[in-house]
């Protein structure tokens, strides 16, 4: 990867773990990097089933079969418009087309499996 090092997938309970991330997922976001033009801080990468119950347990909301568990998600922290914009159109361009908006973080994710709705952004 040209814009990223594995370990900043890594769950924060299992150092390494960023080695479970889907490397074609990489892949497309190393790509959107590079479209979009700006840095992408990755927030939260892979996820340890732990790490996951560990979120619940702190009142976050997290989906029962997160895409993360699988390495097939990202959360990139973004906090105004202007590179919002720059985001969600370089994700769309290189064809990550499953999107979630916070107030402080976009989840980007390639999840394909049938009960996932592809094509689709929504709010936090």
């Amino acid at each position: 990867m040209r814009y990223f090092d594995l370990m900043e997938f890594d769950s924060p309970d299992l150092p390494g773990s960023g080695e479970f991330m889907s490397q074609d997922f990489l892949d497309l976001l190393d790509k959107a990097r590079e479209r979009a033009g700006i840095a992408f801080v990755i927030t939260s990468g892979y996820r340890t089933h732990e790490h996951q119950e560990a979120m619940k347990r702190k009142g976050y909301k997290v989906s029962k079969d997160s895409s993360h568990r699988l390495g097939l998600a990202a959360d990139i922290k973004c906090t105004n418009s202007a590179n919002r914009f720059k985001i969600i159109e370089a994700l769309l361009y290189v064809g990550i087309n499953r999107i979630g908006l916070g107030k402080t973080f976009i989840h980007a994710d390639l999840d394909n499996r049938k009960h996932k709705p592809i094509e689709v952004i929504w709010n936090y």
